[in-house]
C-alpha cells in the first residue's frame, strides 16, 4: 500500500524483442485493460508509440509528452549509422511532425518531441549521426526522471493549500498513470494524504471512457487512499451537501491568459465549484503552459469516435464527442506547478493571469 507501491507508467531500457534481440524499448502500462488487468507491454518503434497514444494505451498530458520523446529516441535507436546528416535530419523532421500530431490538444506531446529532436539535431550537426541514438536515449531518460521530480514538487506545493480533514473532488485521471510516476492532481492528493490533510477523495466517473472509475479509483485504492466514485452529473449535488472542500484537476494545455483545456466535463465542474464557493485548482507542470496561445479559443480540441458514447447494434445516433473542454481563467483559483502556486491577480487590462513569459513567473 502507499503511492510508492504503484507501478511505473513509463520505463525505458534495453529489452529483448519478440525475436530475442536486445533493443532499446519503452515499457508502458496498457491502460485500456485497467482495472481488470495491469499488463506491461514494451514498444520498440515510434509507430507503435503513436498507436499507443492514439488508442489510449498511454494517456495523460505529461505521460504522452515523455512517450512522444521516447518515440523519437526509439526511432533514433533503429537508424543506421551510415546515413548522411542531411538525409537523417530530414527524416527526423518528418518523424517528429508525425509523432507530434498523434493527439492535438496536449501541448506536452510536441514539447517532449522537440526536446529530444533538438538534442539529436545538435549532436548530428556537431559530430554526425554516430552518437545520435545515445544522445536521444540519454535525453529521454533525463526527461523521465525530471517528470517524476516535477510531480513530487507539484504535490508538495499543492498539499499546503489544503487544511486538515479536507475532502477533495477530482476529474478524469491526473495521477501516476497520467505521468511517468506520482501524478499532478493526484500528486497533490498523495502528498496531502500522507500529511493527514485529506480524509477522502471523490472521483468523477469521467464519461465516456471512464478514466475516473477505471483509472483514478483503481490508482487511489492501490495507494490506500479512501475514495468514492460518482457519476459526473452528481458532482454539484456533492458540493451542495457540503461534502467537497476543494476541487483539483490536471490540464492538457494552459494558455497565456490562464484558460485551460482539460478532460471534457472540467468546465461544468468549475462552474459548480464557483457557485458553491469551493476552491478550484489546476495542477500541472509548467511544460503544460503554452505561452504562444493567448486564450482558450485557440486551443485545438480533439474529437473522438462516437462509439465511445453510444455503441448499439441497431441504433446509431449522431454523437457529439469532444475529448476536452476549455475552463476560463476566471473560474480557476490557482495553478499548482513545480515552481509554486500561481494565484490570480487582477491586472489593468482585466486579466487574471499572465503566463506569456515563463521565465518571469513568480508564484505567490
Amino acid at each position: 500500500m502507499g503511492v510508492e507501491s504503484l507501478p511505473r507508467t513509463l520505463e525505458f531500457g534495453w529489452r529483448e524483442d519478440a525475436e530475442g534481440v536486445e533493443r532499446f524499448g519503452m515499457s508502458i502500462i496498457d491502460q485500456r485493460l485497467l482495472p481488470d488487468e495491469c499488463r506491461i507491454v514494451t514498444l520498440f518503434t515510434y509507430e507503435a508509440v503513436i498507436e499507443a497514444i492514439q488508442t489510449l494505451e498511454v494517456r495523460g498530458a505529461p505521460a504522452i509528452g515523455v512517450a512522444g520523446a521516447g518515440a523519437i529516441a526509439l526511432w533514433a535507436a533503429n537508424q543506421a549509422h551510415d546515413v548522411q546528416p542531411e538525409a537523417y535530419a530530414a527524416e527526423l523532421r518528418r518523424v517528429a511532425a508525425e509523432v507530434s500530431s498523434a493527439r492535438p490538444t496536449a501541448v506536452n506531446l510536441s514539447w517532449g518531441v522537440k526536446r529530444v529532436a533538438r538534442a539529436i539535431g545538435a549532436a548530428v550537426a556537431a559530430d554526425g549521426v554516430d552518437d545520435a541514438a545515445d544522445v536521444a536515449i540519454a535525453c529521454v531518460q533525463e526527461l523521465a526522471e525530471a517528470d517524476e521530480a516535477c510531480n513530487r514538487a507539484i504535490g508538495a506545493n499543492g498539499a499546503r493549500l489544503l487544511p486538515e480533514g479536507s475532502r477533495v473532488l477530482t476529474h478524469c485521471n491526473a495521477g501516476s498513470l497520467a505521468t511517468v510516476f506520482y501524478g499532478t492532481a493526484l500528486g497533490v492528493i498523495y502528498a496531502a494524504y500522507e500529511q493527514g490533510r485529506i480524509v477522502h477523495v471523490y472521483c468523477d466517473e469521467t464519461r465516456p471512457v471512464g478514466q475516473g472509475v477505471r483509472l483514478t479509483a483503481w490508482e487511489l485504492t492501490q495507494a490506500g487512499v479512501p475514495c468514492t466514485v460518482q457519476c459526473d452529473d452528481m458532482a454539484a449535488m456533492l458540493m451542495k451537501q457540503g461534502l467537497v472542500d476543494a476541487v483539483i484537476v490536471g490540464a492538457d494545455r494552459i494558455c497565456a491568459n490562464g484558460d485551460t483545456a482539460n478532460k471534457v466535463g472540467t468546465y461544468q465542474l468549475a462552474i459548480a465549484a464557483d457557485y458553491h464557493r469551493i476552491p478550484f485548482y489546476v495542477a500541472a507542470p509548467t511544460s503544460t503552459i503554452d505561452p504562444t496561445l493567448a486564450a482558450g479559443g485557440q486551443i485545438p480540441i480533439e474529437f473522438r469516435d462516437g462509439t465511445e458514447v453510444a455503441a448499439f447494434e441497431e441504433f446509431e445516433p449522431h454523437v457529439y464527442n469532444p475529448a476536452f473542454d476549455i475552463t476560463p481563467a476566471s473560474l480557476i483559483n490557482g495553478f499548482i506547478t513545480e515552481k509554486g502556486v500561481i494565484r490570480p491577480v487582477l491586472r489593468e487590462d482585466g486579466s487574471l493571469f499572465d503566463l506569456h513569459d515563463l521565465s518571469r513567473i513568480a508564484p505567490l
